[in-house]
């Protein structure tokens, strides 16, 4: 939708005269906010202020300064954050140069008019400012309001403005500043005259920005505003988005000019009410089609102006003006838009329509013909705008502002004539033959005929002088018109409604057809259908004979332009009753009801399945009468849902006698397809963290149910990423029921004057149990989060180098110590919370850095100072089992559930969603610990496991002597979010390692599901990764039939791979290895204090550069689809990588390359059905592939076909 004109075009206030009261940027008091321009971006409370050093909102007050200026003041006491500054202007000084025709040249009037109190205060307000700065002068504004007030009586409340309020203001502002007596000062001033020509020029320059008729007035970076206190923060909260998204973009940065910028690009030199509309005033228009069409009209004859040089060009924006030939303001018009021309106007030209009434003398007459002649004859002439100004201010001098008695005799206008056409190059003989005989009946018809035209087309009376900007008609009944005025009916014509038929009309071709024929046949069409006017973009070609010609293009572009303009149009709602229901609309009609809806619904869209939802409830509880109109895209490449969706409410009835989980609110999805493979989720507000907790099959339909209180049922568990209804039986139903498990607290965390403090560590928890979960902030908006329930916590800096080097920031700077050592939040309802902090290091540690590498470290640890996490991992410690133990001697022997495991604990993460990789994961535990006789703990990212494997790991980690934690972090908001499911799971094993464990971790390693161990991981854990934060196997290269899909070492074509892109990888690495995921190890404590994961929220292998990386011995990794099977014997784990050329399933797969995969999978499953209570369906361990009967090996793929036909 186009945006409204207010919003669009701002007055460009740029000059000496506007007086700043402070500078953001540069002024002493703002040298503690941060300057990071990326800080707008950062979500705050409705209401929150953005406290950012950087001159984004330049607040200009132009007013009257006999007005207060408390409000400013006000807010600059304040710290608001705008820059505030004033234009000021004397009423009556503007009043005096618009009863004298609006001249703009102040030396014209310096000795003629009186000098006013406001013209006074303006004089002394510059003098201030310039011997004793900006702060004394506003000062001294504020004095004079003051000193008004202090006079005012009881009765009174509006007391004049006298001498003595200026004068005494001046002596008060300057007392104790001033080296000589105030006095003597001020009447130094007052007699000589100082500064007045500067405060006249502050006047006309308010003048000539046409915003003196609004009194006082308020501009927010050019856009026009009111001057009230409501209008001044509706302002930046209008102006707020648009500059977050140019930020958003990069097209504001920390360096850009934000004011040249928006005034440089939308900036204009004159606010004119009548023409920026902004929703107040609705502008008139008329088509100018139907007068062409009877072939006679006043527009056939006229002869246009245009800007020197550009008599040839097309010109889309066509002025005629409408010109009292007998008045001043005719006249004064006239000579405004000749010198509209002269400064330039390359999309512009001027046509004049003279009226002259029945008293018209022959002075009148003489200039029309003068004028006649020359546009009809000279307009392509250098000088014929010169001519024509000379012209027309000879005949208002001589002929309009004298009275009759004493005007010149028209012989002598004749002979001003001749002399200026000499003067200005063009023959004077054409004038000499025509003006001699000018006054004739037949040029006083013309001027009868153009004044009834414009009364019966336009409504213009005679006598009143107009403007027509192709079709849009603005009347000059008071006030002042300037050239400047024209130039923004320009721009606001051209934006808004007729660069978009210039774009139609010239992608026509014009050659070979008569431009008369053409004219009135365009007018015709339009005539006939101005109202149904859609699109010009017809397939015919239109020619003209004898070539193209400019005017005739211009001509078009004004009719349609017009025409179009006629169409009723609506800014303040869409206008749904044009659209067509008959074939595209569900209609639902209650006449009984108040409410209509209507909506447009695109029903592929994923709005539009929200939305359908929505108005679903509505129709079911408030019965309005509704239609909805279905607006599909035209065309599909691919179908754009894939999901289905159900929107959940709680409904209106009453559960207090009912069991609420049935009967609370449900999604139901009926009639599902049975052959495709589904995946069940929740679309739950942000600050939820939902799990499914049931995954069970037993009803009627396909249901999702979402409740605090939980029900068990024994029933057969479902894989709910799997879902493939088909292989359900009989009941292909299923019931999953999810939990909201806790609410996310996050919240943003800045520092003064520096960027967000990343790394610093939190800890949240009670009084009596302060550290129960932790985090770090990012360097990303200074995000952080963690995971609570409803109550009241306390929100600390973690013990180490984060509470060493920084307090809370708690209103001033000298708060209570003591009391800026925590926060207390309270979490009491379901919408979560978003909590701003505020940190300041303290005194003395200003300099010191936060984060510290190891090896800097080394230095402070010799002299018995703490690491930069190490008090923190002492007290923490205890919070992980892991850690609890590493406190000990490596070599001490540690019981840990059977088998008598002993050592150092090896940490290990890893992430899988769906009963198929959760297989795969159970058989990589038992593989890790089948290896090692050390301690092991388990780190698995809730979000995406089954309530099978949640109710299965409890038991598992008893049995088999393993610990075991689930941890979980939300995708932040204003990080994009994958939409594939696999892509996201992905994304979790990279993005988030800084903050999904806690702090007292130190290492891990991931291991993803599907693979197998064959070697002892301690050794891996206590390998010497020399510095590195990352520890990654390189991908192998010695399967030489991958060498095509090696799409980061060289661009080849059996890649579905853009060659750009290969070639990208290949000088990216330059020559470092491309590593694989499936297998890496995470110094914590290094990770953390190098920031890497802020630098990490990328792909890793194209981080290598600023986050490096260790690579792995290649045993460690192999992958059948990359390593040649030379190298297995050798292998410390095997992957169960997916091969791009063959799609193997992965259980067929697993079987074939892993010879112990068979027995580890037996185990588990054994293991898992006794705990379940089911029945194991192959009671017996399967044989592998090798060496089992082709019978045998049928069987065994059919039924593993029902799992892993999802992954297929």
């Amino acid at each position: 939708m186009t945006p409204p004109e207010s919003d669009t075009f701002r007055v460009d206030f740029r000059s000496d005269h506007v007086h700043y009261l402070n500078n953001l940027e540069e002024d002493a008091m703002y040298r503690r906010w941060r300057s990071n321009i990326n800080d707008i971006l950062m979500p705050v409370f409705p209401g929150q202020l953005r406290y950012i050093r950087k001159n984004l909102f330049h607040a200009v007050y132009v007013l009257d300064p006999a007005t207060s200026i408390d409000m400013i003041t006000s807010f600059y006491e304040n710290s608001f954050p705008m820059r505030f500054g004033v234009i000021l202007y004397s009423t009556q000084f503007i009043k005096k140069i618009e009863q004298s025709g609006g001249e703009l040249h102040s030396s014209e009037h310096g000795g003629e008019l009186e000098d006013d109190k406001s013209s006074l205060i303006i004089r002394l307000f510059i003098y201030i400012k310039e011997n004793h700065g900006i702060q004394s002068a506003f000062q001294f504004l504020s004095n004079v309001w003051i000193n008004r007030l202090r006079t005012e009586s009881a009765d009174s409340t509006d007391e004049a403005l006298e001498m003595h309020h200026i004068e005494g203001a001046f002596v008060e502002t300057l007392l104790p500043k001033a080296k000589s007596p105030p006095q003597e000062i001020l009447l130094k001033l007052e007699k000589e005259q100082s500064f007045k020509e500067l405060s006249q020029e502050s006047s006309l320059f308010v003048f000539k920005l046409g915003v003196s008729k609004l009194q006082c007035c308020l501009l927010m970076n050019g856009l026009v505003f009111d001057s009230s206190e409501d209008a001044l923060i509706n302002a930046m909260n209008d102006e707020l988005p648009r500059i977050q998204e140019q930020v958003y973009y990069g097209q504001i940065n920390s360096h850009t000019n934000v004011l040249d910028k928006f005034l440089s690009e939308n900036g204009v030199s004159r606010y004119n009410p009548q023409i920026i509309a902004g929703g107040k005033v609705k502008p008139r228009f008329v088509s100018l089609a139907s007068p062409v069409l009877g072939g006679e009209s006043v527009l056939n004859e006229i002869n246009y102006l245009h800007s020197p040089g550009t008599v040839d060009d097309v010109k889309p924006v066509t002025h005629l003006l409408a010109v009292d030939v007998t008045s001043r303001k005719g006249i004064k018009l006239l000579r405004e838009a000749i010198r509209y021309l002269i400064q330039g106007s390359k999309n512009a030209r001027v046509g004049v329509l003279f009226t002259a009434g029945q008293d018209a003398s022959l002075s009148n007459i003489l200039l029309v013909k003068t004028f006649e002649i020359t546009a009809a004859s000279y307009s392509h002439k250098e000088k014929v705008l010169e001519f024509l100004d000379q012209v027309c201010s000879f005949y208002e001098h001589n002929y309009i502002l004298r009275s009759p008695a004493a005007a010149e005799s028209t012989q002598s206008f004749i002979n001003k004539v001749y002399e200026l056409a000499e003067a200005n190059e063009l023959p004077s003989k054409t004038y000499k033959s025509s003006l001699s005989e000018a006054y004739n009946l037949k040029l006083i018809e013309h001027l009868n005929k153009v004044a009834q035209y414009l009364y019966r087309q336009f409504g213009i009376a005679s006598g009143v002088n107009a403007v027509i900007t192709n079709g849009r008609i603005t009347s000059l009944d008071a006030g002042v018109f300037l050239g400047d005025d024209l130039h923004l009916l320009e721009s606001v014509e051209f934006n808004h409604r007729i660069k978009h038929i210039v774009e139609i009309v010239e992608e026509v071709s014009w050659h070979g057809i008569d431009p008369d024929m053409l004219t009135r046949l365009v007018c015709f069409l339009l005539f006939l259908a101005s109202h149904l006017f859609r699109d010009l973009h017809a397939q015919a070609s239109i020619y003209y004979v004898g070539g193209p010609h400019s005017k005739y293009v211009s001509d078009i572009i004004m009719l349609i332009s017009s025409s179009m303009a006629t169409r009723d149009r609506s800014a303040e709602s869409a206008r749904f009753e044009i659209l067509n229901a008959q074939y595209s609309a569900v209609i639902l009609n209650n006449e009984n009801s108040s409410i209509h809806i209507d909506a447009v619904v695109d029903p592929l869209s994923p709005s539009g399945q929200k939305l359908s939802s929505l108005l679903r409830v509505l129709a079911k509880y408030v019965h309005p009468s509704m239609r909805i109109v279905l607006n599909p895209m035209s065309s599909l490449v691919d179908l754009p849902l894939k999901n289905y969706y159900r929107y959940v409410i709680p409904t209106m009835e009453d559960f207090s006698s009912t069991d609420y989980t049935v009967n609370g609110p449900k999604a139901f999805f009926a009639n599902m397809p049975l052959s495709k493979t589904l995946t069940m989720n929740l679309d739950v507000p942000e600050p939820w963290l939902v799990e499914p907790v049931i995954a069970v099959c037993n009803i009627t339909y396909l249901t999702a149910l979402t409740n605090l209180s939980l029900h068990i049922y024994k029933y057969i568990s479902h894989d709910l990423d799997n879902i493939l209804l088909e292989n359900l039986g009989d009941i292909r139903t299923l019931q999953a029921v999810f939990e909201l498990e806790a609410l996310v607290l996050t919240g943003h965390c800045a520092e003064k004057d520096r960027d967000p403090p990343r790394g610093l560590q939190l800890i949240l928890g009670t009084k009596n149990t302060p550290h129960l979960v932790d985090t770090i902030v990012m360097a990303n908006l200074g995000y952080w989060q963690m995971k609570v329930s409803p109550g009241v916590w306390y929100l600390q800096l973690a013990p180490g180098r984060s509470s060493e080097l920084y307090l809370f920031r708690d209103g001033g700077d000298d708060g209570n110590q003591e009391k800026s050592l925590s926060k207390r939040i309270t979490i009491n309802d379901l919408r979560g919370k978003v909590v701003h902090l505020e940190v300041v290091k303290k005194k003395g540690k200003e300099q010191e850095k936060l984060l510290i590498s190891s090896d800097d470290d080394k230095h402070s640890k010799e002299k018995g100072h703490n690491g930069w996490n190490s008090n923190l991992l002492k007290w923490a410690s205890g919070f992980i089992g892991g850690n609890e133990k590493s406190k000990k001697s490596s070599d001490s022997s540690v019981d840990h559930g059977k088998g008598g495991r002993h050592g150092k604990t090896i940490n290990i993460f890893s992430i899988a969603s769906g009963h198929l990789y959760e297989r795969f994961l159970k058989i990589m535990i038992l593989s890790v610990l089948k290896n090692t006789h050390r301690p092991v703990k388990f780190w698995f990212i809730k979000n995406y496991l089954s309530p099978q494997f949640k109710d299965v790991i409890p038991h598992m980690a008893q049995e088999y002597g393993f610990d075991y934690e689930l941890v979980t972090y939300k995708w932040p908001t204003w990080l994009h979010k994958q939409k594939e499911k696999q892509r996201i799971i992905w994304a979790y094993k990279i993005l988030f390692l800084d903050v999904i464990f806690p702090i007292s971790l130190e290492k891990v390693i991931f291991v993803d599901a599907d693979q197998v161990v064959r070697a002892d991981m301690g050794e891996l854990y206590d390998m010497d990764i020399k510095g590195r934060p990352l520890a990654y196997t390189p991908f192998c290269d010695n399967n030489k039939d991958m060498d095509g899909y090696r799409f980061w070492r060289q661009a080849n074509h059996v890649l579905l791979i853009p060659l750009s892109v290969q070639g990208f990888w290949r000088e990216h690495l330059r020559g470092r290895p491309y590593h694989i995921s499936a297998l890496y190890v995470v110094d914590l404590v290094k990770f953390r204090e190098t920031a890497a994961g802020d630098n990490l929220r990328d792909l890793p292998n194209y981080a290598q550069h600023t986050v490096p990386i260790f690579s792995l011995p290649q045993e460690w990794l192999w992958c059948e689809s990359w390593c040649g099977n030379a190298t297995k014997s050798r292998a410390k784990t095997i992957d169960l990588c997916n091969n791009p050329m063959t799609k193997e399933p992965k259980l067929q797969g697993a079987r074939r390359i892993v010879s112990e995969w068979t027995d580890l999978d037996f185990e588990a499953r054994k293991f898992t059905a006794k705990i379940l209570g089911d029945e194991l369906e192959n009671p017996d361990p399967l044989p592998s592939p090798s060496s089992s009967s082709p019978e045998t090996s049928s069987n065994d793929q059919s039924s593993d076909d029902l799992e892993s036909k999802a992954e297929l």
